[in-house]
């Protein structure tokens, strides 16, 4: 039987997982950010390339669930309460990727056919998280999937959508950020694993164990802070120093690495928080 506890995880306000936010602001500010830093600045394509941004992480996030729809089939009232709880996050995710998609036909017509397959292909790793044939978050391929899709192609896109031409200046720049992206869903994946590990969800950290993924955790926190250093030496960044403030940030989801699972519910807020300073930080070093 389903307890109250894991029916509380259906309820809209936490299937959002509004914690995850700071991924699309700052994938998108990124993009956004680097194409003022060339010259490029249109005001209105600023606040849809944000809005269309959230919306589909929002999607992501809703939509998550739906995999789950299978597993409940008690007809005991908790679990009924469960489904319809999970179709109508499903309904609203879908309403959100709706909505991206017509703010990024606007996008599209501005910007041109480069945008066009970015979003599409950012359209189908959304749709394909979760759900069937796909379910790539299952495969175990969530984290690097969400390198590309959810860092690399979401600031490239920003980038175009934003007026600027396609250079690939931009795809190194959207390196850094990236490894975080990817950070962020690692975290949820560790903080999650015991869950996952006896629901039989094979996530990245369930098909590895929890101690490799700590140890790639740590890779992907120290690839970020390399390739920064990185766009430094070649001139993409004109200073990085200020930076090293965020190492702060790192502090605390480090050690939550370490603790037991319950105390471990802290570390993807954590991760969050470490990606938004980071991000925050690295646009106003672009423009500088």
């Amino acid at each position: 039987m389903l307890s109250a506890t894991s029916l509380d995880k259906y309820r809209f306000s936490r299937a959002l997982r509004p914690f995850s936010f700071p991924v699309a602001v700052i994938a998108c500010l990124v993009g956004v950010v680097a194409a003022y830093a060339e010259g490029y600045w249109q005001p209105l394509n600023v606040a849809l390339i944000l809005m269309a941004g959230v919306l589909l992480q929002a999607g992501v996030n809703l939509i998550n669930d739906y995999a789950d729809l299978p597993l409940l089939t008690s007809t005991d009232a908790m679990q009924d309460r469960a489904r319809q709880s999970i179709r109508f996050n499903f309904r609203a995710g879908l309403l959100s990727f709706m909505l991206a998609a017509v703010i990024g036909l606007y996008l599209i017509s501005v910007a041109g056919l480069v945008l066009l397959w970015i979003s599409l292909l950012g359209l189908l790793g959304a749709l394909g998280y979760t759900l069937a044939p796909i379910q790539y978050k299952n495969r175990g391929l969530g984290v690097l999937l969400v390198f590309w899709l959810m860092g690399v192609l979401m600031i490239c896109g920003s980038y175009l959508a934003a007026g600027a031409p396609f250079d690939w200046t931009i795809v190194w720049i959207s390196l850094p950020v990236s490894c975080l992206v990817s950070l962020l869903l690692l975290s949820n994946e560790l903080r999650d694993y015991e869950r996952d590990l006896a629901e039989g969800i094979g996530t990245l950290t369930v098909r590895i164990g929890y101690q490799q993924a700590v140890y790639l955790y740590w890779a992907l926190l120290g690839a970020a802070l390399l390739l920064t250093l990185l766009l430094r030496s070649l001139g993409y960044l004109s200073l990085i120093w200020p930076l090293a403030g965020v190492l702060l940030l790192a502090i605390k989801p480090c050690r939550l690495l370490q603790v037991s699972a319950p105390e471990r519910v802290a570390l993807t807020p954590a991760t969050a928080r470490l990606l938004l300073g980071f991000g925050t930080l690295f646009c106003i070093l672009l423009v500088l």
